[in-house]
């Protein structure tokens, strides 16, 4: 959980970075940058001897997902929404969680959807303002296609891991990282006219820590942390950023906010979890320890 809660601090001063210094360069060159720079971080772990083609194909298949495809989607949402409006409507993917591995379960755990549920409350009641983009409808189904892409990919890697417990983690997570840059760089690639792409100095340093430790780092503590909790925390801690990114900029920013909606916000994440935790079901293993 710890790991989950770091990363989310991380992530914390995402949107008012994307939003104010990445302004005016396309999100498809953005996003294939940054990802590039995350298979900087990872590409000296590709083991490809190692693995099979189709396991290989699938890790990389779940990274396509979970981070080339939901990038493009998010990042294209900045260009019709404003950053509170992409946080506000962030907000469902607790629910996309415990949804799709519910429905891999054939069985919603009432504890996991209630913890989603809460976590959802939580984050909106800090981040509503309204909506007054024009075009905001647009922007919130987008939005939608990255939270579902984000919650697909950490089910899909949160069940993959254990059946390869032969291979690292850092290894696993390189062949994430190639299909996410592929996923872009084809996407990419017919949209970008990169012979008028100019980013400033400024803007190749923000590309550069967005990747190297927001998306490289950041993505890969975030699935590991995914692997040491159950779906509920799993799903409610996906809304952790929003408050602390509140927080940050009212202690690091300056900016204003709502203390009362702040404090109300924390404490519906932490019963989230709370609820979330309490319901683990614990057996006896035969050796006698338990089992979650």
């Amino acid at each position: 959980m710890i790991l989950l809660l770091a990363v989310s601090l991380l992530w914390a001063f995402s949107f008012g970075i994307i939003k104010t210094m990445l302004v005016g360069l396309p999100s498809p060159a953005v996003a294939v940058i940054r990802l590039g720079f995350a298979l900087m971080v990872f590409a000296p772990f590709l083991r490809p001897r190692s693995i099979a083609k189709r396991t290989a194909a699938w890790l990389a298949g779940i990274g396509a997902i979970q981070f080339g495809v939901m990038y493009l989607l998010y990042l294209q949402a900045f260009q019709r929404l404003q950053a509170h409006e992409v946080a506000l409507f962030t907000i469902l993917t607790p629910l996309y969680v415990a949804l799709l591995d519910g429905a891999l379960e054939n069985r919603l755990a009432p504890r996991h959807a209630a913890a989603a549920l809460l976590s959802a409350v939580g984050a909106g009641v800090l981040v509503w303002g309204g909506v007054g983009t024009p075009n905001f409808i647009i922007g919130f189904f987008i939005v939608q296609g990255a939270n579902l892409c984000f919650a697909a990919g950490q089910i899909a890697y949160k069940r993959t891991r254990p059946a390869l417990p032969q291979l690292s983690d850092t290894h696993l997570f390189a062949w994430l990282t190639v299909g996410a840059f592929l996923a872009t760089a084809l996407a990419a690639g017919p949209l970008v006219k990169w012979a008028d792409f100019a980013p400033t100095a400024l803007q190749w340093g923000v590309l550069a820590f967005l990747g190297l430790i927001a998306s490289g780092l950041g993505f890969f503590a975030w699935n590991l942390g995914a692997l040491r909790v159950n779906t509920g925390t799993l799903a409610a801690l996906n809304n952790a950023k929003v408050p602390l990114g509140v927080l940050v900029s009212l202690l690091i920013f300056n900016e204003h906010a709502r203390i009362e909606r702040l404090i109300f916000s924390f404490g519906l994440l932490a019963t989230a979890v709370w609820l979330a935790e309490t319901g683990r079901k614990k057996t006896a293993a035969p050796d006698g320890t338990a089992v979650k």
